[in-house]
């Protein structure tokens, strides 16, 4: 047992000095935090989350200093000690709260996707509407609310849709094996060209792929804006115009229907 001698109000008034200067002190070092991460260009949910980070640290190292104050008798050896045997019963209890939390520490740390990224991770798929320390929420394509844990995100492979500015679609189309692939190909590459939503640099190729039965498979390859509403804008223009080209100029798309038809089967009336 510690022996605590009487506390006297000058030792109080001291403590709550100390108390109040370690707020104030916090508060000025979330700014200039704050004001340090967004001059380096990190993210506003990084910057929000360290800049408390280090408020809450200088609070409770302030917090401790008037514990020692008002309390003569009690070291600030004690004090570390039971805020460590705090922090380790804290860190049973809440294992995955805290494994979280870390994740989410070194989510942020990285900065590799930003609230507004589009994402796809497990099952999941849409937009970063918030980041924080224990979970990230993603508003998917179709307006649902999912809230991901940071071990998860930390642990799962992560896809970043919005990585960069742009991003390359394929689509496949099946041309008539007898047909003339070389005005085919300049019939398709002047379709697409002719599309706003696909980028001209680098411009669009038309290749060929694989030959079927009777037809011969060509890639339509372009780039568009990365995120997903660009890219399907982008696909749906690519494959109404090229087949509306193909119609125009006489290209004839292939099909590998095979129709098989039973030959001495006696039809049966009712």
């Amino acid at each position: 047992m510690i022996d605590l001698p009487p506390i006297t109000w000058q030792a109080v008034l001291t403590g709550l000095g100390v108390l109040a200067v370690g707020i104030l002190v916090g508060y000025l070092a979330r700014f200039l935090m704050r004001s340090f991460l967004s001059w380096r260009g990190r993210s506003a949910s990084s910057t929000r989350v360290f800049s408390r980070l280090v408020q809450a640290a200088i609070v409770i190292v302030s917090a401790a200093a008037a514990i020692t104050v008002v309390f003569p008798s009690v070291q600030p050896v004690d004090v570390l000690g039971g805020i460590t045997i705090v922090s380790l019963a804290a860190g049973i209890a809440f294992q995955t709260v805290l494994g979280n939390m870390f994740a989410g520490i070194v989510i942020l740390a990285r900065d590799k996707f930003r609230v507004g990224d589009q994402i796809s991770v497990l099952q999941h798929s849409g937009t970063v509407s918030e980041m924080g320390l224990s979970h990230a929420a993603l508003r998917t394509f179709d307006g649902r609310l999912v809230l991901i844990p940071n071990s998860s995100l930390h642990s799962e492979i992560v896809t970043v849709q919005t990585g960069y500015e742009r991003v390359r679609s394929t689509v496949a189309v099946d041309l008539d094996d007898a047909t003339d692939l070389a005005r085919a190909r300049q019939v398709a590459l002047d379709a697409m060209n002719r599309i706003p939503s696909v980028l001209s640099d680098p411009p669009p190729e038309a290749l060929l792929r694989e030959i079927g039965t009777a037809t011969v498979r060509m890639d339509l390859r372009f780039w568009s804006g990365a995120r997903q509403l660009e890219t399907r804008t982008a696909q749906d223009a690519v494959i109404q115009s090229v087949l509306e080209a193909f119609r125009k100029q006489g290209v004839k798309s292939g099909d590998e229907v095979v129709t098989v038809r039973l030959v001495g089967s006696p039809t049966t009336q009712p």
